[in-house]
């Protein structure tokens, strides 16, 4: 069984796909970049743009009935890797151990031109 999550407490998706996709047991979050869903506008600085971005994970894997405590994989994607310490400082505050598995790239460019943009596949159950 495939079910699309969908939350307000989220941004909305901009394009031809999901919030995320719960596939039996697991949730896949789609990327989620640092916009504020009730204003709809993208937050300043690499500090505040990496916690927006774990709120609105966050937000999705509640509407999902799940939480980070579930999270068996992320991925970080960083415009520069000179902000991998802050954002895994940031990171860590969110998750408690065992810590999921994680990939962090660089990447040449986000969307919206953000700083940091996160996806991750938790179990539901």
């Amino acid at each position: 069984m495939v079910k699309a999550i969908q939350t307000e407490k989220a941004p909305a998706a901009i394009g031809p796909y999901s919030q995320a996709i719960q596939a039996g047991d697991f949730v896949y979050v789609s990327g989620q970049i640092p916009i504020d869903p009730a204003s709809g506008e993208i937050v300043d600085g690499i500090t505040n743009q990496t916690k927006q971005v774990l709120e609105n994970l966050k937000a999705i894997l509640t509407e999902a009935g799940s939480d980070f405590s579930q999270v068996v994989k992320f991925t970080i994607y960083l415009s520069s890797m000179d902000h991998f310490a802050e954002v895994n400082e940031i990171y860590g505050s969110f998750l408690t151990e065992p810590y999921p598995a994680r990939a962090t790239v660089e990447v040449s460019r986000l969307p919206k031109d953000v700083l940091v943009e996160m996806d991750v596949v938790a179990y539901t159950k």
